[in-house]
This record gives structure tokens, C-alpha cells and sequence, in this order.
């Protein structure tokens, strides 16, 4: 049976989201979310998928992104016929 996390270990706990970004001021972050995606796949394709700047932008659309968009996307990418300018 799995242990239930106690106090303490939730105290180290540490959640992070992408920081603010100017270009997109508004509450709805949609956008933003589009934009840190491809920026993501940008940074892959100019320095590979190991480079910190790219998981840096990783970890900025997966903490924005709702995962069904992220399917969607990365199967628009697979067929080539993601809407965006990767």
C-alpha cells in the first residue's frame, strides 16, 4: 500500500510555474501557453533536445499547457500539420 506524503515532506516541497512574461499581461494565458510550446520545439531544433535553455522552456509550456493540447500538438507535429511556425 502506498505511504501518504506527511508534513514534512510536503514542507520541501517546492511548485513553480513559468514566470511572468510581458508579451501576454492578460489572465488568460492561452497564448502564452502556444507560445512557450513552440519556443520550446524552436530551441530543440536549433540546439537539441538536451539543452538547458530548451527544458527550461519545457518546463514552462508543461506547467501552462493543459496535457490534452500537448497530444494534440505533438500528433499535428507528427503528421505535419501543426498550425504554428516551428
Amino acid at each position: 500500500m502506498a505511504e501518504l506524503a506527511t508534513v514534512d515532506s510536503l514542507s520541501s516541497l517546492e511548485l513553480k510555474t513559468a514566470p511572468a512574461d510581458f508579451r501576454f499581461p492578460t489572465t488568460n494565458q492561452t497564448r502564452h501557453c502556444f507560445t512557450r510550446y513552440i519556443e520550446f520545439h524552436r530551441c530543440v531544433a536549433a540546439k537539441g533536445e538536451d539543452a538547458a535553455d530548451c527544458q527550461k522552456f519545457a518546463k514552462f509550456y508543461r506547467s501552462l499547457c493543459p496535457g490534452e493540447w500537448v497530444e494534440k500538438w505533438n500528433e499535428q507535429r507528427e503528421n505535419g500539420t501543426f498550425p504554428g511556425p516551428l
